[in-house]
């Protein structure tokens, strides 16, 4: 089986766990958790970080910090992981979805700009599957109306708009380090932002609302959602390895790229002025019913496959009559192929011969 995803460790990884180990320092305390938000603040070109458990736990810190709760309006793209949108609910927030982007499957600044009521508190930008949003428009837009700006950064990192970082437009921003992002620690999240006083929010908020003038005092409704020094010694060393690893999904897509030619799909690709991180190497087929039978096929040939995201104002909890006819387009129609850094060339090829094999046979 060639899977959709898998860990790439090739550094420092069992050298900073077993120091770990060695030293005790495994919980939320030790000297790996300093050292990678240091080293991750640099890496993005921001100055102020706080680690977190997962990504989730990070938009979910950054709402707070940001104080969004209850009657606030959040903005948010409908075409995304669930884990943007859950957030919000649960701060008491109202997700106010928009459509996508067509060619770049991205938050349509156009829909935005409908979508802005008296209650609008902030615009989420989600940087999807490793492209990034149109950051002008967007930055353009919470100017002029006075709106927060949100970055989703959980599938971006080494994504870069105009030569800058996602993560570094908004008033903060989050990334998630789950086992299948470019980089990981297992589980874990980074918060991030320009505001010192945001992420010193965010830290008192993830540490249980500890006073830092008294021991064992808390002064607020507070979370437990640190990282451990194993986690972050991990990331320390996925950092480290970083623009290899970043390197290596660009030669896949590359790959890819060259290998899917004259088939009637159309891979998620770099926009003039951005620089693609290809978290997923991802494509949409011309014909909906394509999908699931190309994945099957795929499937029986040992190739591992995911849909993308179903949009969210589809889901259960979250469910409108509002109509978002590219979002569901593009859900309907796209498949992530493997992607880990690890992959091979050849298995690349085999990936793009059994899909020329599907298209042959008209399955």
């Amino acid at each position: 089986m060639i899977p959709i995803y898998q860990p790439y460790f090739s550094g420092n990884e069992k050298k900073y766990v077993n120091e770990c180990l060695e030293t005790t320092w495994i919980s939320s305390r030790g000297a790996f958790i300093g050292k990678f938000e240091e080293q991750f603040a640099k890496k993005i070109g921001v100055d102020n970080a706080t680690s977190v458990c997962n990504g989730t736990v990070a938009i979910h810190l950054a709402l707070e910090a940001l104080g969004i709760g209850k009657g606030d309006e959040v903005i948010v793209p409908s075409l995304t992981y669930i884990a943007s949108v859950n957030p919000i609910i649960q701060v008491g927030a109202i997700p106010v979805f928009v459509e996508s982007i067509e060619k770049t499957w991205q938050i349509d600044p156009e829909d935005v700009k409908r979508k802005i009521t008296s209650n609008t508190k902030a615009i989420m930008a989600v940087h999807l599957y490793g492209l990034s949003c149109d950051m002008d428009s967007l930055v353009q837009i919470c100017k002029e109306n006075d709106l927060l700006l949100i970055e989703d950064c959980a599938e971006a990192f080494g994504s870069y708009y105009k030569g800058q970082h996602v993560g570094s437009f908004g008033d903060i921003a989050t990334f998630s380090f789950f086992g299948n992002k470019t980089i990981t620690t297992g589980e874990g999240g980074m918060v991030v932002a320009k505001d010192k006083t945001l992420i010193e929010r965010a830290f008192h908020l993830k540490n249980q609302g500890v006073s830092q003038k008294q021991e064992y005092w808390h002064d607020a409704v507070a979370y437990n959602y640190r990282m451990t020094n194993i986690c972050a010694a991990i990331g320390l060393a996925q950092l480290e390895g970083a623009d290899a690893i970043l390197a290596k999904k660009r030669q896949i897509a590359d790959w890819y790229r060259e290998g899917l030619q004259g088939f009637p799909v159309t891979m998620h690709d770099e926009m003039p002025e951005t620089i693609h991180s290809y978290w997923m190497c991802s494509i949409t087929v011309d014909n909906v019913t394509d999908r699931q039978s190309l994945r099957d096929y795929l499937k029986s040939r040992e190739i591992e496959t995911r849909p993308l995201f179903y949009p969210a104002h589809t889901m259960p909890h979250c469910k409108t009559n509002e109509a978002f006819p590219i979002a569901e387009s593009l859900g309907a129609r796209g498949i992530n192929l493997p992607s880990f850094p690890g992959l091979e060339k050849k298995q690349v090829e085999s990936i793009c011969s059994a899909i020329s094999k599907y298209y042959a046979k008209g399955l």
